[in-house]
């Protein structure tokens, strides 16, 4: 079981909506942050924006920023490489696949004008040009939305995240190997103005030696811009209609929490 300081707040499935695909990649949010918020930061990009272009739907005028050291000209360039031979060697034969192999050209038609990505790593402390911090890229933004996926070094920005939350109306953040980090997070939740308001295990990975998710997605909102209900969720997770398997081939992670 998960401590209980993990559990959501009470939401309504009315306030909730899934953005993205349905699967790895999509994430729940509140609906209300679309009339709030018109600037979304990602970080940690790799070669999926679904995300970011169904948010975008649902908010025609917003502007995203994205950063990501490694989607660079060595990453397509390997990318390309690996896409032709497996389309040469037959692996690719669903239409989905098959259109991967020009994933680069969508790369480019959809990061331009006031969508941008920037080749840029996330860290806590900035060391030259090619480094932003989470200050950084807040800027003088207020109402962003905030998407962190940066595999394991969210824990070395969260007090940076915490220290900031006046800007962030809503945090989408996926944090690894939690069995290891509780604490960490505990310190960030605590006396927070984020508030979690969904959770969902990502399969990919796996359970620890208690039967936990090792890896969870948090959505959090910010409890001074939006108005929540201080009750605990009741709700069983993964939520159907909300949640979907990170990897289909695999059983999705039911969660329970300590009382």
């Amino acid at each position: 079981m998960l401590p209980k300081f993990l559990k959501p707040y009470q939401i309504s499935n009315s306030n909730l909506v899934r953005i993205g695909p349905k699967t790895d990649g999509g994430y729940v949010v509140d609906k209300r942050i679309f009339k709030k918020s018109k600037m979304l930061i990602t970080c940690g990009l790799n070669d999926d924006w679904e995300f970011e272009r169904d948010y975008l739907k649902k908010n025609h005028e917003t502007q995203i920023i994205a950063y990501d050291h490694t989607v660079n000209k060595k990453f397509w360039v390997n990318r390309f490489k690996k896409d032709i031979i497996s389309l040469l060697l037959f692996k690719k034969l669903k239409i989905g696949k098959i259109l991967d192999v020009f994933k680069y050209l969508d790369y480019m038609f959809f990061f331009r004008d006031n969508i941008k990505h920037h080749e840029k790593k996330i860290v806590y402390k900035k060391r030259n040009n090619k480094e932003m911090t989470i200050p950084e890229t807040l800027n003088r933004n207020n109402d962003v939305v905030l998407k962190v996926d940066i595999e394991g070094d969210e824990y070395k920005v969260l007090n940076d995240i915490k220290k900031n939350s006046k800007k962030i109306s809503f945090l989408i953040i996926e944090l690894h190997d939690i069995h290891k980090n509780l604490g960490r997070i505990r310190n960030f939740i605590k006396k927070s103005d984020l508030k979690i308001i969904h959770i969902h295990a990502n399969n990919y990975g796996g359970i620890d030696k208690n039967k936990n998710p090792k890896v969870i997605e948090l959505s959090m909102i910010n409890s001074k811009k939006f108005k929540i209900n201080k009750i605990l969720s009741k709700k069983r997770y993964p939520v159907i209609s909300l949640d979907y398997k990170n990897f289909k081939r695999r059983d999705d992670i039911k969660i329970e929490f300590n009382e």
